[in-house]
């Protein structure tokens, strides 16, 4: 059976490993999704080009769709990452953990945003109208929900690329979540 290893700099094209370079100046390491994705010459450049696109949601609103979308997908990687990502944009771990079960008591734009996703995630695109009209009542446009999409879609990619290949986490593991 073949694994999936994670490439070395010397083991992708030169166009990821100027990437690369990018990353260890930004993130002072190469995360192993992302090294998982330069066995693509062109794949790691499209999908930080899509992560880092512009967007009319905070950094907080979207690492409250990365969260959710990686609990429905049981994606241990990204649940790690974003734990971490949470933290740094201002949330709790005790707001972590409610935002990774599909809301945001503490916050009812956020809580109307994760319940949709939520809904979104699990449903394959189907939303509930009624979720849809709650993200509207609580202040979001039209505009938002597009990007919300982008951001889930964003997401769905790099769970479903560590779900195929199950590279090691190389981020601190998120807390299991209560039954």
């Amino acid at each position: 059976m073949k694994t999936i290893t994670v490439p070395t700099y010397e083991q992708v094209s030169p166009a990821n490993q100027a990437i690369f370079d990018n990353l260890k100046k930004g993130l002072g390491f190469v995360p192993n999704l992302y090294a998982t994705f330069a066995h693509s010459d062109t794949a790691l450049a499209t999908y930080l080009a899509l992560q880092n696109a512009k967007s009319s949601l905070s950094p907080k609103a979207r690492e409250v769709i990365n969260l959710v979308v990686s609990q429905v997908n049981s994606c241990a990687y990204c649940l790690a990452a974003h734990t971490a990502l949470g933290k740094m944009v201002g949330f709790t771990p005790e707001q972590i953990l409610e935002i990774r079960r599909g809301g945001a008591s503490f916050d009812a734009r956020l809580d109307a945003l994760a319940k949709l996703v939520r809904n979104i995630t699990l449903e394959r695109g189907h939303a509930d109208p009624a979720l849809v009209q709650a993200f509207f009542a609580a202040g979001w446009t039209e505009g938002n929900l597009v990007d919300a999409l982008v951001v889930v879609g964003d997401k769905m990619v790099s769970n479903f690329l560590h779900g195929a290949t199950q590279i090691a986490v190389d981020f601190p593991p998120a807390p299991a979540l209560d039954a």
